[in-house]
């Protein structure tokens, strides 16, 4: 019940303590969930940003919809897509599989080149698309995960995606920011941290057949 009970700790942090951080080791953390989280193919078409620098996250508010637990988050996590998913990407993996598993190549080639040609297949914007949800898997892992650490946090659809790009120096990385995820420690006084979840019962949001 460990897990549950974290997960009905956890809410969107509305209000942060701006004096509190987290430590080194809590961050390592989040960064390793980051890491393993499950992508579609193990391709991994994200990266991570992470923020400590309370000048760059003042920067930020006025492009999250003057949303202040930008800045008095101690630090604020950015989720990023690849801008370009090709036939390196595929096969940096597959290298990535040779180095650590020793796979021979004739045993990983003939899923290699399907891959290759999935992916050459795909326009521009489907690919965005694609990447885009393995982001959003990501986030719910960094949820669960910052639940069971006891880390605060704020997921975040709301800003503009072209200014935190041009800010943070993004396109020169190949990188383009999907979600926006502050962490810290609650407020005292943040009026939402003791609110009852408003949920749906399980019977009515889960269909067993």
């Amino acid at each position: 019940m460990q897990i549950i009970e974290s997960l009905k700790w956890r809410y969107a942090t509305k209000k942060f303590d701006a004096n509190r951080f987290l430590d080194d080791n809590q961050i390592a953390i989040l960064k390793e969930a980051f890491n393993l989280t499950a992508t579609s193919y193990g391709l991994q078409p994200i990266r991570l940003v992470v923020i400590q620098n309370k000048e760059l996250q003042e920067k930020l508010v006025e492009h999250s919809w003057n949303q202040r637990q930008v800045v008095d988050a101690s630090h604020v996590l950015v989720l990023c897509i690849e801008n370009k998913v090709n036939r390196e990407t595929v096969e940096n993996y597959f290298q990535r599989v040779k180095d650590i598993r020793n796979t021979p190549d004739e045993i990983v080639a003939p899923f290699k080149e399907f891959m290759i040609d999935t992916f050459s297949k795909k326009s521009d914007e489907e690919l965005k698309t694609w990447a885009s949800k393995q982001a959003y898997i990501a986030l719910g892992n960094l949820l669960t995960v910052c639940g069971l650490e006891k880390i605060d946090a704020c997921p975040m659809e709301g800003f503009i995606p072209e200014k935190y790009d041009e800010i943070l120096g993004l396109e020169a990385h190949g990188l383009s920011s999907v979600l926006v995820l502050p962490v810290g420690y609650r407020a005292e006084d943040d009026m939402f941290s003791d609110m009852n979840k408003v949920r749906k019962s399980v019977a009515e949001s889960v269909l067993e057949l």
